[in-house]
């Protein structure tokens, strides 16, 4: 069975445009989802977060629901490449307030590119992938959180930079479906989803790969 790592945030807000914070964390569907289709598969799922701090729930993905379990993380810092089979970012906006700053994130990112070990980032995940080499990502077939779908969160005109953006600049061949549908992208061993909708079918192109 695989042992799969998820790099999750730190943060429990977004600092907007006017310097206002918007409280946030991660997005409970996006890591319930591949969480417990993975381990139901037999796997085992690790969590890294930056400085081993446990991640918050954006209370706005509950519906009402008692929030996910997640295992209490390891540092980021002290992450093992190859202990690990594949590497899973699930979104909600923290990421965009840390992950899309963080070194050692985007080195285990970049090593993965090189080594083409499995890397899926799904929603506002995809912000991870902000500091990294462009070179890697340059023509690869991508997707994420969209402009339209900030534009209907009501956080577009706010925010520090949009997902859809800096895939684009960082010269990714970047694709997005219907705002709030499920869209998923394979690009060989790189996986990304959407938006919340997607997090079931990243979850089974996971556990393709994972278990391939």
């Amino acid at each position: 069975m695989a042992k799969i790592l998820f790099v999750m945030s730190a943060a429990d807000h977004w600092t907007l445009n006017d310097g206002t914070r918007h409280p946030t964390g991660f997005w409970a569907e996006e890591f319930a989802v591949p969480y417990q289709a993975l381990v139901e598969a037999g796997h085992t799922v690790e969590v890294a977060t930056p400085g081993g701090v446990a991640p918050t729930v954006d209370k706005g993905s509950l519906n009402g629901q008692e929030a996910p379990v997640v295992p209490v993380p390891i540092r980021l810092e002290d992450v093992d490449f190859d202990a690990y089979t594949a590497i899973f970012y699930p979104g909600g906006h923290a990421p965009m307030e840390d992950l899309a700053h963080n070194s050692e994130s985007a080195a285990l990112i970049e090593r993965a590119l090189t080594t083409g070990k499995p890397l899926a980032l799904v929603c506002h995940g995809v912000a991870a992938l902000a500091p990294v080499d462009a070179k890697l990502l340059a023509g690869r077939r991508v997707t994420g959180f969209s402009n339209a779908e900030e534009q209907l969160a009501g956080l577009a005109s706010k925010a520090p930079f949009l997902a859809e953006d800096r895939l684009v600049a960082l010269g990714a061949d970047y694709s997005a479906g219907e705002p709030f549908h499920p869209h998923v992208v394979v690009d060989g061993t790189l996986i990304t989803g959407q938006n919340p909708p997607s997090s079931a079918a990243i979850a089974a192109e996971l556990l393709k790969v994972v278990s391939a």
